[in-house]
């Protein structure tokens, strides 16, 4: 199988190599410098500067729509970019017949749509699905046990990426719950902010597990408002990848929490990663989808006020607490 990789970030890089392993993939960067830069190197310096590149992997560059043409027809497109690329690629790619999926996780800041939600509107007739899971870049990239989740509507799409990714260290599991599968992994970036504010704050490991199983549930009910199945949401892209986003020390979602509890401004915050935070961006768009379909969300919701500055970190804790009793169901 052919593996075409469009996006030389962290993660398109470590499932570039993951990929190349028992593949032949190409690796497209948008820069012709970076794109020279990785192949002269034979690793990407910028993201995962440990990591060599296989032997298998080419890195390229040039027009996204001439990209499928090269890679002929048993062959798989994936988007590496974050949310805010999606919609372009997508568009470039709108006339090709071969799978196209993604990897970011998010709603799209400027219309706070999912990314079925645009292709949809920028490319209908592409057979899509998505990517996802509880997976930090590093680990992959270094051949870690690591579980995935293959989401289309189309058996065909979920086929191909099982063929293309699953390995010795990397099983994928299939799934038609895309919507499912991406609302996962978007709330889950959103409720990272949360549990790092509160670990920042040290309120303890009590308030920590109570932020994450309530944050599921908030991630349920959106979902199933949205579409999606609920027994998604208890697998890898719902409850697994909510649990390493919330905890894990390469969370840079969760970075950002544990920033703003030190009084860093959310600017000063978000420049110190070096890298895209989803959960940032989208945090505001997925309290305003929630409140538009009459959904119950107040952990996003405050971490919404506390990222547009309209509420501090004591603020937020305190709203939360506040709260009415209520049955947990």
């Amino acid at each position: 199988m052919k593996i075409i990789v469009i996006g030389a970030g962290a993660w398109g890089t470590a499932l570039a190599v993951a990929a190349a392993r028992q593949h032949t993939v190409s690796l497209w960067a948008r820069d012709a410098a970076q794109a020279a830069a990785i192949a002269a190197a034979r690793r990407n310096e910028a993201y995962l500067p440990a990591i060599a590149l296989p032997p298998a992997l080419e890195v390229c560059t040039g027009p996204l729509a001439d990209l499928p043409a090269r890679a002929g027809c048993h062959a798989l497109a994936v988007v590496a970019t974050p949310m805010a690329g999606l919609r372009e690629c997508l568009s470039a790619l709108q006339t090709c017949t071969i799978p196209v999926v993604w990897l970011c996780k998010g709603f799209e800041h400027s219309t706070g749509l999912l990314g079925h939600e645009i292709v949809e509107q920028a490319a209908p007739r592409l057979a899509v699905g998505a990517l996802s899971g509880p997976s930090f870049a590093q680990e992959v990239a270094r051949g870690q046990p690591t579980a995935l989740v293959a989401a289309s509507p189309h058996a065909a799409v979920r086929d191909a990426l099982m063929a293309a990714f699953h390995s010795s260290s990397l099983r994928v599991y299939g799934n038609e719950d895309l919507v499912g599968v991406e609302v996962g992994g978007a709330v889950k970036n959103v409720l990272a902010i949360a549990t790092g504010l509160c670990d920042g704050l040290e309120l303890g490991l009590n308030a920590r597990a109570a932020l994450i199983t309530r944050g599921l549930a908030e991630m349920t009910r959106l979902g199933l408002a949205l579409g999606g199945k609920a027994e998604t949401f208890m697998g890898l892209s719902g409850l697994g990848d909510l649990v390493l986003t919330s905890t894990g020390a390469l969370s840079r979602n969760r970075q950002v929490g544990l920033l703003l509890a030190q009084g860093r401004s959310l600017h000063d915050a978000v420049d110190s990663l070096g890298h895209v935070a989803e959960g940032v961006l989208c945090a505001r768009t997925v309290a305003e989808r929630a409140q538009a379909l009459g959904v119950e969300m107040p952990i996003t919701a405050c971490v919404s006020a506390l990222l547009d500055g309209r509420m501090g970190p004591g603020q937020a804790v305190a709203a939360l607490m506040g709260r009415e009793a209520r049955g947990e169901a």
